[in-house]
């Protein structure tokens, strides 16, 4: 999952291959980037990044995107399965909407990196019907502007939620 399935721009190679080589850790992506509901120019672009040392990692990030370390919240990511594990670590969002650059980027320790990417290759294969309503719940939002931002996360939400899985960002 170090490549996407939908093509990047060149501004956004660019961004990933420098933050790759700035943080010297390989970039994971998952999500929309890699399904049929990916809108360039509107979807975000999800990314893990797995390190030994998350304080360090998270640092280099911030310094990286020039944010303040506060704009990493906790998560806490939990499998809804029955003794579903929780696995915590950070968040971000990153714009630079000039270059047409959304990225959401999630933090963890590498000893979940199994886990989370067993998991992600799940989000992948989305069953069709899951895939054909979250292509017309975007095209909605995005294209046709029927749905205002509330109602399209909720959408967003039920669809998705049938992947057995949440996030929390903690205080």
């Amino acid at each position: 999952m170090e490549t996407t399935r939908n093509p990047l721009t060149q501004n956004q190679l660019d961004f990933f291959h420098s933050l790759r080589l700035y943080i010297n850790k390989p970039i994971y992506f998952y999500g929309s980037i890699q399904r049929a509901d990916y809108f360039p120019g509107h979807s975000d672009i999800d990314v893990d990044i797995f390190t030994n040392n998350e304080e360090s990692t998270k640092y280099a990030l911030c310094n990286f995107l020039n944010l303040n370390k506060n704009e990493f919240r906790r998560s806490a990511y939990k499998n809804k399965e029955p003794g579903g594990k929780v696995i915590y670590g950070y968040k971000t969002k990153y714009e630079d909407i000039a270059k047409d650059i959304r990225v959401e980027i999630s933090l963890y320790d590498e000893s979940v990196k199994d886990f989370i990417m067993k998991d992600n290759l799940q989000k992948i294969d989305l069953p069709l019907y899951v895939s054909a309503c979250l292509v017309i719940v975007k095209f909605l939002h995005y294209r046709v502007g029927l749905m205002s931002e509330k109602t399209f996360r909720r959408s967003k939400g039920v669809l998705l939620d049938d992947l057995n899985e949440s996030y929390i960002l903690l205080p």
